[in-house]
């Protein structure tokens, strides 16, 4: 049975924390831009999960998928290289001891932060279409 609450909840997080990235990137806060758009995709696969009732803890999002698609939810290789990208932008685009000197923002270009919100968006809508046709099937 699907809990369309929690899933709105959730899917709901993850468009809004994309927006921000968005509203990041055009201020040129672009590390800001990579860690939002990793946290939104986190918050897509977590909507997901929850929307299953599956505890999907953690903020690796290449394990969230393994998760899901060892539930029979086929994510394909390019949204894995996606998620593996992501998760590369958790903690070095907000610490400075990520570093071996500088601090994040001195580390992170407008190419880093488009790309990193596209494939954000990518996982978005995987998630989304999933979601769409699990309710068409009455899950």
């Amino acid at each position: 049975m699907l809990d369309e609450a929690e899933y709105s909840r959730w899917i709901s997080m993850a468009r809004k924390t994309l927006e921000s990235a968005r509203g990041d990137l055009e201020r040129g806060d672009y590390n800001w831009a990579c860690f939002k758009a990793q946290q939104s995709a986190e918050f897509s696969l977590k909507a997901l999960h929850h929307g299953l009732g599956l505890l999907g803890h953690g903020h690796s999002l290449s394990r969230l998928l393994r998760e899901l698609r060892d539930k029979g939810l086929e994510s394909g290789e390019e949204l894995i290289e996606h998620a593996k990208a992501l998760d590369k932008l958790y903690v070095p685009t907000r610490y400075p001891n990520a570093w071996a000197e500088g601090s994040p923002h001195e580390y992170y270009t407008r190419s880093d932060a488009e790309e990193a919100i596209r494939a954000a968006e990518e996982v978005l809508r995987w998630v989304e279409g999933v979601w769409r046709s699990l309710r068409r099937e009455g899950a």
